[in-house]
């Protein structure tokens, strides 16, 4: 059995959760608790060297990591459906929309980066909402401009159908609401997120419905 390890509240999980539902994969979930610290464990460690999640073991005991990676080699193992266009201008504007949240978004935001600010630097709780916030409102205001103006945008974030680029969008404005981030800017992130999360795929994906949430 395919198995990732990964955490509840993980962007990066998240996305690969998604892949694997839209794709119909079976797996087993096992946790690497972040919160804890157990990303920094030997165990951890010795799959995935950068201490982080998710690594995606599989059956034939392959592990990889990097979520954007990992979801490219399932499309590539099972295509249907596919996680990107068909073509060369569709597949690298998918691309650009995803690696916009996974690139620049969230690498500023997620636990390692916050807790570095608190910890190590002595940032407030204030000020530490106002880094995040100022992170999300930045790379929010360039992907609605593209999703709101460029023809390619459709139910989704490209055509209508899920593609790599919505898996990227949907956690990170999982992430935007639990900072309690004003999103009322961004109507057309708003909708194809409305949309994303009425699939099957994306419901059993979220954070709330994974064994380790609390």
């Amino acid at each position: 059995m395919t198995t990732l390890y990964g955490y509840f509240r993980s962007s990066a999980a998240y996305r690969v959760r998604i892949a694997l539902n839209l794709k119909g994969l079976a797996y087993d979930h096992s946790v690497v608790n972040l919160v804890k610290g157990e990303q920094r464990e030997a165990a951890n460690l010795d799959r995935n060297p950068q201490g982080l999640v998710p690594t995606l073991e599989t059956d034939d005991g392959v592990r990889l990591s990097q979520s954007l990676a990992i979801c490219e080699y399932l499309d590539e193992q099972h295509p249907e459906p596919a996680l990107l266009p068909a073509d060369a201008e569709g597949r690298a504007r998918v691309r650009s929309l995803a690696q916009l949240v996974a690139c620049e978004i969230h690498p500023l935001n997620n636990l390692r980066v916050l807790k570095y600010l608190v910890g190590e630097l002595g940032v407030g709780e204030e000020a530490k909402l106002a880094w995040y916030r100022h992170w999300i409102a930045e790379g929010f205001d360039a992907l609605e401009g593209m999703l709101s103006r460029e023809a390619g945008t459709g139910d989704f974030c490209h055509g209508d159908t899920p593609t790599l680029a919505d898996l990227c969008l949907v956690p990170q404005v999982f992430n935007a609401e639990r900072f309690a981030c004003d999103l009322s800017a961004y109507p057309t992130i708003q909708r194809i997120t409305a949309n994303c999360r009425a699939l099957p795929a994306f419901r059993q994906a979220a954070p709330e419905a994974q064994p380790d949430t609390r």
